[in-house]
């Protein structure tokens, strides 16, 4: 049962950051009956493919079956990163362990993916909030501290992150809760305005001559002579190029697709305005925070630092947003007790995509070029992919782009597109973080996700680093 007394009086089911940006409704317009490059989705990924191919002198087509960005590109997050989680694999480790060669040309190729929004921000000027105040990923556990250690040689070499360790006894100058053991700091890194990103990406795609329209279902693709016939809720389109953009919205629209990417639902809350003292004292440097559990909290200070943005997967299955809302107020606050009376403005949610092997992916099958696989770290990363893309695109060629073109997705045998594995692993991932969080943590109550607020971690983790 959701609990009615942490939501606000104008609580809304919506991303807060649709306050500052809102996905377009724009009214109908005729297609065109033909064009050289049809894409299907308009989040980041697609319309920065279609941006960089209209640079280019080409002209795109863009369709999307809800408005323009209404997807994950308006309701992530906004941490920014270059390479930090790469090939995470929810269960702990990572996907480019054991190859050292393919693993260093991933994380320059991920570093790359960061300059190049950076460099799109400066370029067209876009006012997203962007924060370059670093990333800290709190450690949920000993083990977490000892395996981030092995990791900081190949980031600071390879993508420049300035990453270092952050003892437990210094954990409060970067965030007011006790409940990590320790953390990295990875200056490289911070937060923007995922919506206004998305908005001025738009933006800057309409100015180069793409075309882009909403509320246009793409419902059939087939081969013709020539090229493709696409057929859409408005009439059909001939394309020469065809490219799938949706991520974790893809459904049977192509092949097996919907068989090579893991829909997984992350929800968010937005809190009303904090006290300035309070939003000091709970983030202190503004960094964007994300912890190593299994299953990922993550949270930031809005652009403006009045609010604390609170993210998870708060459930594995369907659930209503005020549910949503009172299980990650429930999180926040083991985290931050001084929040316990903060009430809830917003709750939404957003499917990110994970490959079955955890990386991104660029590629073409059957001679459909896609762009898929976030692996929940989106803002850069889709970006990215569609820009790596485009250039594949206008290259004409077959060898790959980058480390994202290597070869067709993976699947696996049990799965036919429907997630129905989720409740019982998540369910068993959110046990694993709850037992191996117990031993840095006093007498529990049987509430899930209970952190370690005033236990002794600290003082452990001091002693075995004295």
């Amino acid at each position: 049962m959701a609990r009615r007394d942490i939501l606000s009086p104008d609580f809304r089911t919506a991303p807060w950051w649709w306050e500052g940006f809102t996905p377009p409704e724009d009214p109908p317009a005729e297609l065109p009956r033909a064009v050289d490059v049809l894409i299907v989705g308009g989040g980041y990924a697609g319309v920065h493919c279609a941006l960089t191919l209209a640079e280019a002198g080409r002209r795109p087509l863009v369709l999307d079956a809800e408005r323009l960005g209404w997807g994950a590109s308006t309701r992530s997050g906004g941490q920014v990163t270059g390479g930090v989680n790469v090939g995470k694999i929810p269960g702990g480790g990572n996907a480019m362990e054991g190859a050292a060669t393919r693993r260093q040309t991933i994380l320059r190729d991920s570093a790359a993916g960061m300059r190049h929004l950076l460099d799109l921000i400066e370029r067209h000027q876009i006012q997203c909030g962007w924060h370059a105040t670093g990333r800290l990923t709190a450690l949920w556990t000993d083990a977490h501290w000892e395996s981030w250690e092995k990791k900081l040689d190949d980031l600071n070499r390879f993508t420049d992150a300035d990453a270092r360790m952050i003892p437990p006894e210094r954990m409060r100058e970067e965030v007011g809760s006790d409940a990590y053991a320790g953390g990295v700091l990875i200056g490289r890194a911070g937060h923007l305005h995922p919506a206004r990103l998305y908005g001025g990406l738009l933006d800057a795609a309409r100015r180069a001559g793409v075309r882009a329209h909403g509320g246009t279902r793409v419902t059939g693709i087939a081969r013709v002579p020539g090229g493709w016939r696409v057929e859409t809720s408005r009439g059909p389109v001939q394309a020469d190029t065809v490219v799938l953009a949706t991520n974790g919205y893809t459904g049977r629209l192509v092949g097996d697709f919907h068989r090579q990417v893991i829909p997984v639902t992350t929800h968010m809350i937005a809190t009303e305005e904090l006290p300035e003292d309070l939003a000091q004292r709970i983030m202190p440097q503004d960094r964007a925070v994300s912890e190593t559990r299994r299953v990922v909290n993550h949270y930031r200070l809005s652009p403006d630092g009045r609010r604390l943005l609170f993210g998870g997967r708060a459930r594995f299955f369907p659930a209503k947003e005020e549910v949503t809302a009172a299980i990650l107020h429930r999180q926040m606050v083991r985290r931050f007790p001084e929040l316990a009376g903060i009430r809830v403005t917003h709750s939404w949610g957003g499917r990110v995509a994970v490959p079955f092997d955890y990386m991104p992916h660029i590629g073409e099958h059957e001679g459909i070029h896609y762009a898929m696989g976030c692996n929940g770290s989106g803002v850069v990363m889709m970006n990215w992919l569609g820009h790596s893309l485009a250039r594949k695109i206008l290259s004409g060629g077959k060898e790959p782009i980058n480390a994202f073109d290597a070869g067709p997705m993976p699947t696996h045998p049990l799965y036919h597109g429907t997630p129905w594995f989720l409740p019982v692993v998540g369910t068993y991932y959110q046990i694993r973080d709850r037992l191996d969080h117990r031993p840095a943590a006093p007498a529990r109550t049987g509430q899930e996700d209970t952190p370690a607020i005033g236990s002794s971690s600290s003082e452990r983790k001091a002693d075995h680093h004295a």
